[in-house]
């Protein structure tokens, strides 16, 4: 949903992102049921969004169409649909998904071309579909493809997480091996590289615990240490194999600490070429963190604790205060982006970050989200029972179908054809797929509700 990027020292056109797959939500309503820091060089920013080529198609007019049962050949997959059932030991939206068709190679049907070609790579905790939990690996896979459609040279840098299916990674190899530092000693760590989605991926995997588990997040390991040791881990990768990208693009407060590393110890080094790009995601995940925990990383801890650096300010005349990962990111970063110009302004006028942003707002950048129609289309969708477009939607009929029978709304009167009744048709159908939470709107569908009925 959100499209943002920004570059310093040069620029980056700005690319799109994806919408994210988080909760879901349904509502189901029945017929009559009512209801700058001084060292990060001063850049000259121009920052575009990438206009992306829409699907021309002609309008549909509404019409009182009689709504029969239907008969889906060709929009589906060739095989049988497999219906979903509540009674299903593992529920559909947990499944391993089929892929028909799937072809992940990044589009290159735009003519649009970027004169002033970079390096960009981007660093984050997260990534789809491999290692996604929310909104932030769809951002992250979607942005890439787009600058890589539009002629940039572009590297993701993720931890190789032990939950992640390696079958889903095209030509993965080992790299490099080297040592990264932690808490007094240096971790022999590994480097790998692979494809996922038409990306080239650097997959970092230390020697120790961290990133051990079953699921990206919530391991036996110390996240906040972990990522903290990524950080400079991507760094020391850099500085190993002599990579020098125009562009660190850094996601979310994981990799806050990147920015502190870099300008801090890194380009005292071999590492002099990059500027820094954080984009925030979610303002709501600040990156707590003991001066003591930063320390292990290399840096002194207590350098960071003042309010014009990374001093958590919910804690100041706290005993002990703390310090905000996100915070020194937004400091110690080239240009700060958020996800739309209107989040841009609210979070100056509220939020505890809103002096800090405000000391910044130079280099504070709110561009407006998008999609990647590439990969969300319902015409080519490989996880859809059925496709459709805006010229042909009856194959949306199968999928709501489909959500229906799954959550147990829907009488099981199919079991080997591809059609839908033509009382189940009727009923609306709401689903929202996100985290529960004020800010994303939910309210607008109680309102919308009320309006149903006129529709049906």
């Amino acid at each position: 949903m959100i499209m943002e990027n920004a570059l310093a020292g040069k620029f980056l056109k700005p690319c799109f992102h994806l919408n994210s797959r988080k909760a879901i939500l349904v509502l189901q309503k029945r017929k009559g049921i009512g209801t700058s820091h001084k060292f990060c060089y001063p850049s000259k920013f121009k920052i575009h969004p990438l206009v992306s080529h829409p699907l021309h198609l002609p309008n549909l007019e509404a019409g009182g169409v009689e709504i029969q049962e239907s008969s889906y050949e060709g929009l589906v997959s060739d095989q049988e649909i497999v219906w979903p059932s509540p009674d299903d030991e593992i529920p559909f939206w947990k499944r391993d998904f089929p892929s028909w068709n799937v072809s992940p190679e990044v589009p290159n049907e735009s003519s649009v071309k970027d004169s002033d070609l970079m390096h960009i790579i981007h660093v984050t905790a997260e990534m789809a579909p491999i290692a996604k939990v929310g909104g932030l690996g769809d951002v992250v896979t979607g942005l890439a493809r787009a600058s890589l459609s539009r002629g940039h040279t572009v590297d993701i840098v993720l931890p190789f997480y032990e939950c992640i299916q390696k079958q889903q990674i095209n030509d993965l190899a080992l790299i490099s091996t080297y040592d990264s530092y932690h808490d007094g000693n240096w971790i022999p760590t590994n480097a790998y590289r692979g494809v996922v989605s038409g990306i080239p991926v650097i997959f970092i995997e230390p020697s120790n615990e961290f990133f051990k588990g079953q699921q990206v997040y919530g391991g036996s390991y110390n996240e906040l240490e972990a990522y903290l040791f990524f950080s400079r881990a991507c760094l020391e990768w850099m500085q190993v194999t002599g990579a020098q990208p125009d562009i660190i693009h850094v996601h979310e407060w994981q990799i806050g600490a990147l920015p502190l590393l870099y300008w801090d110890m890194y380009q005292y080094l071999s590492l002099k070429k990059p500027r820094i790009v954080l984009t925030i995601h979610n303002m709501e995940h600040y990156g707590e963190c003991r001066q003591e925990q930063l320390s292990k990383c290399g840096l002194h801890g207590s350098m960071y604790a003042t309010a014009e650096k990374a001093v958590d300010d919910r804690t100041i005349g706290h005993n002990p205060e703390r310090l905000s990962l996100l915070k020194g990111g937004i400091v110690y970063s080239n240009a700060v982006v958020t996800v739309s110009p209107t989040y841009l302004k609210e979070t100056l006028c509220s939020g505890w970050l809103a002096s800090t942003l405000m000391m910044h707002c130079d280099k504070y950048f709110g561009v407006l989200n998008g999609i990647d129609t590439a990969m969300w289309n319902p015409a080519t969708d490989v996880f859809l029972p059925a496709k459709f477009h805006a010229q042909k939607i009856e194959g949306k009929k199968l999928c709501k179908y489909y959500v229906q029978r799954g959550l147990g709304l829907a009488a099981k009167s199919i079991t080997s054809s591809n059609h839908v009744p033509d009382a189940t048709v009727k009923i609306p159908l709401v689903v929202c797929i996100t985290r529960l939470v004020p800010q994303k709107g939910l309210h607008l569908i109680t309102h919308a509700l009320k309006h149903i009925e006129e529709l049906v």
